[in-house]
């Protein structure tokens, strides 16, 4: 199966936020290519939103280009199969936690779509949930201006809506599968 089939698949399997997921459906039917940064009329993402339950806590990384507040996120490449293994691997990299992050279950938690310069337009972020495992250690990539741990009640402060929303998500879906 080819990442663009598994991204059919996982968007057809997400249940919520209708409009938005059918509007991905059809850039992917629209966009053999949808799935990767060439696509000019926009393509999807995947990201991972890096928490410690235990200690009530979310990873963020000051992104370099825009100097926001962000889950660690990014671009589809060749050779990735599914957009859960693009989000687990991003999280790794961004993150720095090489060992032991899992998705939280269920599938995307939140999607995303926000404009971006031209040539690509938009992206169509497709958001999971990891959980770190205990006693991570966080390490800066080259991607990242700084990388930092915040309590739950921060989060508001400091990153964009979009990130404090899929923090409600994510709580949500933990607090659904205890």
């Amino acid at each position: 199966m080819s990442l663009h089939e598994d991204a059919v698949l996982v968007l057809k399997g997400y249940e919520d936020q209708t409009e938005l997921r059918d509007l991905y459906l059809e850039h992917l039917s629209a966009h053999p290519d949808g799935v990767y940064k060439p696509c000019g009329a926009g393509h999807l993402t995947a990201s991972a939103l890096v928490i410690d339950p235990v200690r009530e806590r979310v990873l963020l990384t000051l992104h370099k280009k825009l100097g926001m507040w962000l889950q660690m996120g990014g671009h589809c490449e060749d050779g990735d199969a599914t957009l859960a293994e693009v989000a687990l691997r991003e999280g790794r990299e961004e993150s720095g936690i090489e060992q032991g992050l899992t998705l939280v279950p269920g599938g995307p938690v939140r999607l995303d779509r926000h404009p971006i310069p031209a040539p690509c337009n938009w992206h169509l972020d497709v958001q999971y949930a990891a959980l770190a495992p205990a006693g991570a250690v966080a390490e800066i990539s080259d991607e990242s201006l700084d990388l930092r741990w915040f309590p739950y009640e921060e989060v508001a402060s400091v990153a964009d809506t979009s990130v404090v929303l899929l923090l409600e998500a994510t709580l949500a879906r933990l607090a659904a599968t205890d």
